[in-house]
């Protein structure tokens, strides 16, 4: 995948999930393609996703279940390339897969077989790819773009951005894409943190104790509402439900945490009623983690038998335990978050293509661009989605060219 000469009918720059898919797409259905990528090995957040086996979709994959300053920008891109369509490719690649929990679906191998499925595509077409390379500058002219490549000057009809985001900066994250968007006069919406642990101040330092606890709760904050499992760290809270709901947080934000999902607001007065002898903090342990039931027994400042402990209390007690407001202090950041909510604004960029409107030939997609999915797979059919509808445009752009 190596050689030719220096003018291409495309670009794609960033070789993670999207920009593998796009380049093996494009080039498949006739367009010449340079997959380019300043990292010396391809797909590296694919190779770390999912404990290293890769939750390379979800099969419940909707648009709701997507961030986005225009919430019906996703439609297009998920409808015309579905989680199916990715299922089926990675069976004719005869790659074992499990359903975990949620509709998430994970190789029973190893990531690096989603990888390879990528790199064989890009094969196929007749992908060159260039790695550990940078790019130090991008113009375009009427002939299209011209790119500075470790230190080869590349000229392309088409450019594609799939760069991703900042997050986990250790495998080689940038905000290439914001400044290439804006340096083409498209507006980006502020990046943050998402899917990312959450930090709690030094007031709930009892809670920080609690390290490496995990509950089955309910997480909210406003109407949205997950339920997974929470995961007490020493800086915070941590786990499924907790990187699904920081998706949603500001600064500043409470969040409320369901320590009892699925039991009614009267379910201590009824145990009261049942077992008045039982102790408030041994009716706790039976519904909690022995620690957290521990602690917060202790910020309830309740104990004694239920028999002894007024109706009203323990109504009050329940009601707490089914909203216990948290007020994050942060999050871990970019360092520790595995997408960026935010990106290259979707009013800029046509929903079908992925083209930015006013710069005909250039193209976003993947992370990078203002759509966020869930926890669970969704960010990578996002990335597969984006990446086809792009790539689709491309050839078709080349094939009339």
């Amino acid at each position: 995948m190596t050689g030719g000469n220096d003018r291409y009918d495309a670009v794609v720059l960033g070789a993670g999930a999207a920009g593998l898919m796009c380049a093996a797409r494009a080039a498949q259905r006739g367009a010449r393609v340079l997959l380019a990528d300043h990292n010396e090995t391809p797909g590296r957040k694919i190779l770390i996703s999912g404990g290293g086996r890769c939750n390379f979709t979800n099969i419940h994959t909707s648009p709701d279940r997507f961030l986005s300053g225009n919430r019906h920008f996703a439609k297009s891109a998920l409808s015309r390339y579905t989680a199916r369509d990715f299922l089926a490719l990675v069976e004719a690649y005869g790659i074992a897969w499990h359903e975990k929990t949620l509709g998430q679906l994970f190789c029973d191998g190893s990531a690096r077989q989603i990888v390879g499925l990528l790199l064989e595509e890009c094969r196929k077409g007749g992908v060159e790819l260039t790695l550990g390379q940078p790019t130090s500058g991008v113009t375009r002219d009427e002939g299209g773009f011209t790119l500075e490549l470790g230190g080869r000057s590349i000229r392309a009809a088409q450019l594609v951005v799939a760069t991703g985001g900042p997050s986990i900066p250790k495998l080689g994250a940038s905000s290439f894409a914001y400044e290439a968007a804006r340096q083409f006069g498209l507006k980006v919406v502020e990046p943050r943190p998402a899917l990312v642990p959450l930090t709690l101040p030094g007031e709930e330092l009892l809670f920080r104790e609690l390290s490496g606890v995990s509950s089955d709760v309910v997480a909210s904050h406003g109407k949205t509402r997950f339920h997974e499992a929470a995961l007490f760290t020493h800086r915070g809270l941590s786990g499924p439900a907790i990187l699904q709901i920081s998706s949603y947080w500001y600064p500043g934000d409470e969040i409320g945490i369901d320590f009892l999902p699925g039991q009614a607001p009267e379910l201590l007065v009824e145990r009261k009623r049942a077992q008045p002898s039982l102790h408030f903090q041994s009716a706790l342990r039976g519904l909690l983690p022995d620690r957290l039931a521990g602690a917060l027994c202790s910020r309830l400042g309740l104990s004694g038998d239920l028999g002894n402990l007024p109706d009203k209390a323990l109504r009050g007690a329940a009601a707490r335990l089914k909203d216990w407001r948290f007020r994050p202090s942060g999050s871990e950041g970019f360092a520790k978050a595995e997408v960026t909510v935010g990106g290259v604004g979707t009013a800029g960029l046509s929903s079908k293509t992925m083209e930015a409107k006013n710069v005909p030939g250039l193209y976003f997609i993947g992370e990078g661009v203002d759509v966020t999915g869930w926890l669970g797979g969704y960010n990578f059919q996002w990335a597969w989605a984006s990446g086809v509808a792009a790539a689709e445009a491309v050839a078709e752009r080349a094939a009339a060219a």
